[in-house]
Order: structure tokens, then C-alpha cells, then sequence
């Protein structure tokens, strides 16, 4: 099991180093807006949404269509309300 402060370690470096600058944006600020909210699940579910492909996570944004690999909890719902 990761630790708390590990998690949310790797969750804003996943988030601030995504490969595209306009994903760095958008993850980072939603990381930045709802980490210290979130429960340990939460942030788990978090990392692993993080880990999607930017392609996936941006279409999601934009469309609000879901794709299979995204699994629909608390966090997704959140960052689907997120306005930068």
C-alpha cells in the first residue's frame, strides 16, 4: 500500500509531467484545486485515471464521451465539471 504523501507525490508529478503542455495545464490544475479533498481511495482512483493516455483524458474533457478504459467514480465526475 503507498503511503498518503507518496501518493499524492507521484499524483502532481504524473499530473504537471504529461508530455503536452495543454495537459500539464489542464491536470495540474485540477490536481492542484482537489488533492487535499480527496480520500486515499479517491487519490487512488485519481493516479489511476492519471495514467490513462492524454488522448483519452482530453477527449474525455472535451466530449464527455466515456471510453471503456476510463472507470466512472467520484473523481472522473469531478474532473468532468472542472472548468480551468
Amino acid at each position: 500500500m503507498i503511503e498518503l504523501e507518496t501518493l499524492r507525490k507521484k499524483i502532481i508529478y504524473r499530473a504537471n509531467y504529461r508530455g503536452t503542455k495543454e495537459m500539464d495545464i489542464l491536470l495540474s490544475k485540477f490536481v492542484d484545486k482537489y488533492i487535499n479533498t480527496f480520500s486515499k481511495k479517491e487519490l487512488e482512483d485519481l493516479y489511476d485515471f492519471l495514467n490513462l493516455e492524454d488522448e483519452i483524458i482530453y477527449n474525455y474533457y472535451q466530449t464527455k464521451k466515456i471510453n471503456k478504459k476510463i472507470k466512472i467514480n467520484k473523481v472522473v465526475e469531478t474532473f468532468s465539471k472542472f472548468k480551468l
